[in-house]
């Protein structure tokens, strides 16, 4: 019978040992270097054996996370997926896999943490933060799994499971319950973490820890179906103390926090907790490939690129207040998270395809001759309108410039952000607005709407009121394409269940038909002689073709939709998981002892 995704990752976590260098999360020794025996003797080596939590457990829910985190969400259009139509079912791979990855996670963190814990050599300071990132990317595992799955089995220790011989016995837990262990564990590494407040390098610190425990209790604040007014309290104390004192701001420019060369948002602290990524196979699953997930074909010479035929859907669009069917040159872009978040026609990206003199999206379609060359040939493959430019690194030139490093097929180094400061400021607004505070809601919306809209910001920014919508459409449109919005309708969901639905019910997530007529025709009259001419360019939308088809059912979504159902698999080997959730107390039943 097959290892089950639970059980899998804690036979391997016992034995794995996955390394890489302390900076930059690479070059990783080869594995007949070492054993748990004769590594762990000194601080670099702790915190290296730290470094593989980073990157390479994450790797099946890092591709599958888009699926769940915003082509549910209706922030993306994929085709007939079933996480689209609301069908997921427990054989698909997708799910299998990430379940998988989740758990991965936890195994290695357990295995590496009572491996810190029992070496000798390193500084008590070194083996603390070693153990504190450790402990915090377990608790990030648990907080995906709870929000995704529901009640889940709370695996404390590999050992003690393995050892009790009922590792296809375990009982799920609680969503409480789990809430309540992920706190425990966040706590124990913010005891554990150094405070930083400057001279970030993507390792977690205290305040990243933090960060990511004002999230939790945001969302737990919900749980048991009634908003709970000392949770949300937390969830705004931690979210300001990090705000206040962490040192980090926000990034000044917004499409640097995606971009490849680490300066542009280091140097602001923003990203807080982040995949880290390696331009290479070796081993595969330590690099990123949602630029061959996400990115059109011949985006890059690397190959293998198949997402131009997804992308962002109508319904984001509209959020963004901007419509494909206009024209471009009419099109009022005060928001730069639009053009950061979705490409449409008529944009061009400086920081794409640099030593092309920039990205011409239009051009990059309808010339393949002299510009596009291997690209789409002459076919506009966004289903909606537009495509995406989160985790999109550019082309070869773009990588080496920014990293010193060539890309191979699917293998860059962009970072995945998962937890950033303007993700913080609006949990902090929401946290307040719930709790009475409308004010320092209002402040801090405001503050991401500054940095969004820049110097249009008095005149087309600013808010001078605040109600509950505004927040839950802040938060799409500052985190749209970063796979958190599907989890911000199951944390409504815990504490207005009818809202979460009628939500995405009202949702345009159909695609477009016949959309890459008007913008061939918009190219041809308007690209002349190798150069734009704007007032040239004839934009014509047929007024005869239904472009959009408003006449497709609503999406068939029910409160069951919530929570995602276990592989197969895991119920086949392990029935227990169709139990009834077993209530424990957390903090008595599980201890951190160190």
């Amino acid at each position: 019978m097959r290892i089950n995704n639970i059980l899998k990752p804690i036979l391997a976590g016992t034995l794995a040992l996955a390394l890489s260098s302390c900076g930059e999360f690479l070059n990783r020794p080869t594995e007949d270097n070492y054993n748990v025996d004769n590594f762990y003797k000194n601080d670099e080596q702790c915190l290296q054996g730290v470094n593989y939590l980073y990157n390479s457990p994450w790797y099946d829910f890092q591709r599958g996370f888009i699926k769940i985190g915003e082509v549910m969400a209706g922030n993306m259009y994929w085709g007939s997926s079933p996480y689209l139509t609301f069908t997921t079912n427990s054989t698909d791979v997708d799910l299998i896999n990430m379940s998988y990855s989740l758990w991965a996670v936890n195994g290695h963190a357990n295995t590496v943490i009572n491996n810190i814990r029992n070496s000798e050599g390193p500084s008590q300071e070194i083996k603390n933060q070693a153990i504190g990132e450790a402990l915090t990317l377990k608790a990030l595992a648990y907080f995906f799994m709870v929000r995704t799955f529901g009640e889940v089995p709370i695996i404390h220790d590999n050992t003690e499971v393995l050892t009790s011989g009922q590792y296809n016995q375990v009982y799920k837990h609680t969503r409480e319950n789990v809430y309540d262990y992920i706190i425990l564990t966040i706590e124990k590494a913010m005891e554990l973490l150094p405070k930083k407040t400057s001279g970030w390098d993507n390792r977690i610190d205290y305040y990243a820890a933090e960060g990511l425990l004002s999230k939790v209790y945001l969302t737990k604040a919900g749980v048991s179906g009634t908003l709970n007014q000392e949770d949300l309290k937390l969830a705004a104390k931690y979210a300001k103390d990090v705000i206040d004192n962490s040192g980090r701001t926000l990034t000044p420019v917004y499409s640097d926090i995606f971009r490849l060369a680490p300066s542009t948002y280091n140097q602001t602290g923003e990203p807080m907790i982040s995949w880290m990524w390696a331009a290479s196979r070796d081993p595969w699953t330590q690099q990123n490939t949602l630029q061959s997930d996400l990115g059109m074909i011949g985006f890059s010479e690397t190959g293998d690129l198949w997402g131009g035929w997804g992308g962002p859907s109508v319904d984001l669009m509209d959020a963004f207040g901007v419509d494909p069917l206009d024209d471009p040159r009419d099109r009022k872009d005060y928001d730069s998270r639009r053009k950061a978040t979705m490409m449409m026609a008529g944009d061009t990206y400086e920081y794409f395809w640099t030593d092309k003199g920039g990205f011409d999206l239009l051009r990059f379609i309808y010339d393949s001759d002299n510009y596009g060359v291997g690209g789409p040939g002459g076919v506009f493959q966004g289903p909606c309108g537009a495509q995406n430019v989160k985790h999109l690194y550019g082309n070869t030139h773009d990588h080496e410039t920014a990293t010193g490093l060539t890309p191979g097929n699917m293998c860059y180094q962009l970072p995945t952000h998962i937890i950033r400061l303007g993700d913080i400021y609006l949990v902090y607004a929401e946290a307040c607005f719930l709790t009475g505070d409308k004010e320092s809601a209002l402040e801090y919306v405001n503050k991401v709407r500054e940095r969004a809209y820049g110097k249009n910001f008095e005149s087309q920014g600013k808010l001078n009121s605040i109600t509950w919508e505004d927040i839950w459409k802040e938060r799409r449109l500052e985190l749209a394409g970063e796979g958190d919005r599907w989890y911000d309708f199951v944390r409504l969901s815990y504490y207005d269940m009818n809202k979460a639905i009628s939500l995405i019910k009202a949702q345009r997530r159909n695609e477009m038909y016949s959309y890459g007529e008007p913008c061939k025709h918009y190219f041809e009259t308007g690209f002349i002689d190798g150069k734009w001419d704007l007032s040239a360019a004839e934009w014509t939308v047929d007024s005869s073709v239904t472009y959009y088809n408003n006449t497709i059912a609503a999406p068939n979504v029910t409160a069951s939709s919530f929570t995602l159902p276990f592989p197969s698999e895991d119920v086949v080997y392990n029935p227990n998981l169709l139990e009834p959730a077993v209530e424990v107390d957390v903090r008595e039943t599980y201890k951190y002892d160190f």
